[in-house]
């Protein structure tokens, strides 16, 4: 079977399927556990590029000398609607004993986390590669103790994002942590995903971020196409398999909208991951993948992500 044959077999019936949950569900609420506190700063940084002020959430070790940096993206609201790992899981509790500087901007919703080619009407000036690579990262490495060491990991949109990422500033991040996103961005079903998110969700026109469908800007920021770009990083890739369980730790009042929108998303992120495998398998890139066996599209199953995550990504940077 060549490489894309699994994504390129999905019928338009599921696509309309994903189109319908995304707008519907793509990010779920969990409620906010008690936790231990590390050192926590709110850091507002400057971005020319986009003319305005980010803040970010840190968590920062208070002993211990220098540590790498955890750059670690939210999804489609960019914790600007107060859903993110600050806010919905235990962030605090699990990096308060580990020596790393996790950082967590705010901002980017609806953004694919990348430059843009122009303003949009309606989510305005969006440059957040530049800021990831270049803005935030000298900002903290001038306020923080860092050894220069860095890595970034995503959840659902920034799922796809921090892939991207990772290939457009080459060598930058030593490991790279996908959870329940998508690698494949650009074809039919890449770009109904993206569409829904930045057109039906957020109001915006994909064509300033990347050109029209046909432009071929979509498959320079489509890591599928690009997976050569990442070999020598390190990678975790996870997904839940769309079977609602513990694990999601829903809100008891919204459980039965978020099971059902959450459980078809997540099988297509299960399936895009498995694509994402087999690529990766055939060009001869390493790298570590992490099929959940229960979950939903839910902050409970990206918290479990992320902790199994750890010991590929903190083992990479030096954490």
């Amino acid at each position: 079977m060549r490489p894309f044959e699994a994504l390129r077999s999905v019928t338009a019936l599921r696509v309309w399927a994903v189109l319908l949950l995304v707008v519907a569900s793509w990010v779920v609420i969990a409620p906010r556990p008690a936790s231990a506190e590390p050192r926590v700063t709110r850091v507002d940084v400057y971005s020319e590029s986009m003319g305005r002020w980010v803040a970010n959430d840190v968590l920062s070790p208070s002993t211990g000398g220098p540590a790498p940096t955890f750059y670690l993206l939210t999804g489609i609201g960019g914790g600007s609607d107060g859903i993110s790992w600050f806010n919905n899981t235990g962030v605090r509790e699990f990096f308060a004993d580990k020596h790393v500087n996790v950082v967590m901007p705010i901002g980017g919703q609806y953004s694919m986390y990348t430059d843009w080619n122009t303003d949009d009407p309606v989510l305005g000036r969006n440059k957040w590669q530049t800021y990831l690579t270049s803005e935030l990262p000298a900002a903290i490495d001038s306020r923080f103790a860092t050894t220069g060491v860095n890595a970034i990991g995503g959840v659902s949109m920034a799922g796809s994002a921090v892939l991207d990422l990772a290939i457009q500033a080459p060598g930058f991040y030593r490991a790279v942590g996908s959870y329940s996103g998508c690698a494949a961005t650009s074809g039919l079903l890449g770009q109904a995903m993206v569409r829904s998110m930045v057109e039906l969700r957020g109001g915006g026109n994909a064509a300033n971020m990347w050109g029209s469908a046909g432009d071929p800007e979509w498959r320079v920021h489509d890591p599928m196409l690009n997976a050569e770009r990442l070999r020598g990083t390190e990678l975790f890739v996870s997904s839940g398999n769309g079977i609602p369980g513990s694990i999601d730790n829903h809100d008891p009042v919204l459980v039965v909208p978020q099971t059902i929108g959450g459980s078809v998303v997540e099988m297509v992120t299960n399936v895009c991951a498995a694509t994402f495998q087999s690529r990766l398998q055939t060009l001869g890139i390493p790298a570590t993948f992490a099929y959940l066996p229960q979950g939903t599209h839910s902050w409970g199953l990206f918290e479990s992500e992320l902790r199994q995550s750890w010991p590929v990504i903190g083992g990479a940077i030096g954490a």
